[in-house]
């Protein structure tokens, strides 16, 4: 009987001295959310911008055939400096007789394509600075350099042979910048420094202004020279006197009747 009610005693006394938050299962512990990643940059098909964007598929058919075209798209996707593109249209490819492109190994129109490229993005306010900079090196290399110069606003590219404009911005946007230009660049490097002179413009035609008929023209003393209306015949005159006779006859009869 005493052990009975001692064990019940223990017993009761256990139950008391736990606590209650023995009883709760332990939560997991919380783990420290990393942030994601940043999205990847929308990447600029190349090959898709030049199809649709302008008259450009002549310059498209050389990057293409030189494999330049994959040299833009990399140095655009996987580089932190972008690239910058100056396309010709394709009138400046049909213009372009002297010097001629066809006689040009595939190394020599390889480096004429990469000619048009530049190893950085710019945008159309970087060229100001970028002006005092001159020459600046393209991804053709070293000595296949272009320099460039703001004329209020508009940038103009000197290669040598080339003197030419950006006439439109086809795509500014970090990190490809395509502009359009109105002629190829031709570099020295493979035409040569015999450039030939850039003709004069035609002179403007001499507009001669004729005197005035009625006017009366000065002699050398200064004198006006005699009008040239001609004078009244002898015929005028001898008409103007019968007619002035016929009046007075007139008159005449009025006062005799």
């Amino acid at each position: 009987m005493e052990l009975s009610m001692i064990f019940t005693v223990c017993s009761a006394l256990l139950l008391l001295s736990s606590s209650p938050s023995d009883a709760k299962t332990a939560s997991p512990p919380l783990l420290s959310q990393s942030p994601a990643p940043a999205p990847a940059p929308d990447f600029v098909n190349l090959t898709d911008l030049l199809t649709v964007a302008g008259p450009f598929h002549t310059f498209l058919s050389y990057l293409q055939s030189t494999k330049v075209i994959d040299t833009f798209q990399n140095q655009a996707n996987n580089t932190e400096e972008g690239v910058t593109i100056f396309v010709p249209k394709d009138s400046a490819f049909s213009a372009q007789k002297k010097p001629s492109l066809s006689n040009l190994t595939e190394d020599q129109l390889k480096s004429l394509m990469l000619f048009h490229g530049l190893p950085h993005y710019y945008s159309l306010a970087e060229f100001r600075n970028l002006s005092l900079q001159n020459p600046i090196s393209t991804l053709a290399g070293g000595q296949y350099s272009l320099n460039f110069t703001d004329v209020s606003g508009t940038i103009h590219i000197g290669s040598g042979w080339t003197n030419t404009k950006v006439s439109s911005s086809v795509h500014s946007s970090d990190p490809v910048a395509v502009y359009q230009v109105d002629r190829i660049l031709l570099p020295e490097v493979i035409f040569g420094t015999d450039i030939p002179p850039t003709p004069a413009p035609a002179p403007a035609p001499d507009i001669a202004i004729a005197p005035t008929a009625d006017a009366p023209s000065a002699d050398s003393d200064g004198k006006a020279a005699p009008s040239s209306q001609p004078k009244p015949s002898s015929s005028h005159r001898i008409i103007n006197w019968g007619i002035l006779i016929h009046v007075v006859l007139a008159i005449s009869c009025g006062f005799l009747f």
